[in-house]
């Protein structure tokens, strides 16, 4: 088709991802059936070179809309700053990008993550959980979902709504240094402590200090884009808490450790399938330049909840 208009992906995997089956029925929903969905693999931290020619092509190319970028957020940005008309105050707040658009022609990119993030959050505990129960986070992964998260709750302005301490784990130090810039822009009242790992058996150990209701992430990617866990088999979740595992596909270990201590750790698991719909619906929304309405949004999710299998 001549007119049709593209959509890119930016990822590792794009072709693994529900969003190719999942694309062309919001399209229809939307009455946008002239947008296709097209997606850019590049490796893990790969050359700035290579990010900027995906910016430059999607800046320059008059049938592309825009992108939904993932796992290269931050390297993304960095390596194609200048390219960029306008970036909106998160983006330019936690150097990252998780949407270009082009309206009016121009490069727009956007930080959508902390909004996505503490929407899916809020679906799993509602208001004032951290309050009630005293749990804390710990995020396995300092990447830009991590920091999405952080500075989601940064910005709660009832104590209730954040935990006492956010605990970020990972085996890259200039990723803890991120977090920790990010951390200190505003004074949120938590403890944001950063930990240096080198090994699984070391997440154990962090786990173990962890007190009952606290929430459990895995935001490294392991499971999905690289196999693994953050983990080993022999770790043990904190009673009562809450395991959220970022990726909804993969063969995602850790989710199936959290699946095995269910009953005898009490524990509330997620997997990051509503994550998955808020991300793509609030950058699709500003792609093409629609009301995301509570609405819509539901329509949108009962679509998605078609394919989940």
């Amino acid at each position: 088709m001549t007119d049709e208009k593209i959509f890119y992906f930016v990822g590792v995997t794009t072709n693994q991802s529900k969003i190719n089956q999942l694309f062309p029925l919001w399209m229809k929903v939307l009455g946008r059936e002239d947008v296709v969905i097209r997606g850019i693999d590049h490796p893990l931290n790969h050359t700035p070179e290579a990010y900027r020619r995906s910016v430059d092509h999607i800046k320059t190319a008059p049938n592309v809309l825009g992108a939904l970028v993932t796992a290269h957020k931050l390297n993304m940005l960095a390596a194609s700053h200048d390219l960029f008309d306008f970036l909106d105050p998160l983006a330019e707040e936690i150097d990252e990008i998780s949407c270009i658009s082009k309206p009016y022609g121009k490069l727009f990119g956007f930080a959508k993550d902390p909004i996505t993030a503490g929407k899916a959050l809020h679906d799993i505990v509602g208001n004032g959980y951290f309050g009630k129960t005293g749990g804390e986070i710990c995020c396995f992964g300092a990447g830009g979902a991590a920091v999405a998260l952080l500075r989601y709750l940064m910005q709660q302005a009832d104590s209730n709504d954040k935990p006492k301490q956010f605990t970020a784990v990972d085996i890259l130090p200039e990723r803890l240094n991120h977090m920790n810039i990010v951390s200190q822009k505003s004074h949120h009242g938590m403890v944001v402590n950063l930990v240096h790992s080198h090994s699984a058996a070391e997440n154990d150990k962090i786990l173990d200090s962890l007190p009952e209701n606290s929430i459990v992430i895995n935001a490294t990617g392991l499971g999905k884009d690289r196999p693994g866990s953050p983990l080993t088999e022999t770790a043990v979740f904190p009673k009562n808490g809450i395991v959220w595992e970022f990726n909804y596909r993969g063969e995602r270990p850790f989710y199936q450790l959290a699946l095995s201590q269910k009953d005898t750790q009490n524990l509330q698991i997620e997997d990051g399938w509503d994550y998955f719909i808020h991300g793509w619906s609030e950058v699709i929304a500003e792609v093409l330049d629609f009301d995301l309405t509570d609405a819509l949004y539901q329509e949108l999710k009962t679509v998605a909840n078609t394919i989940r299998a």
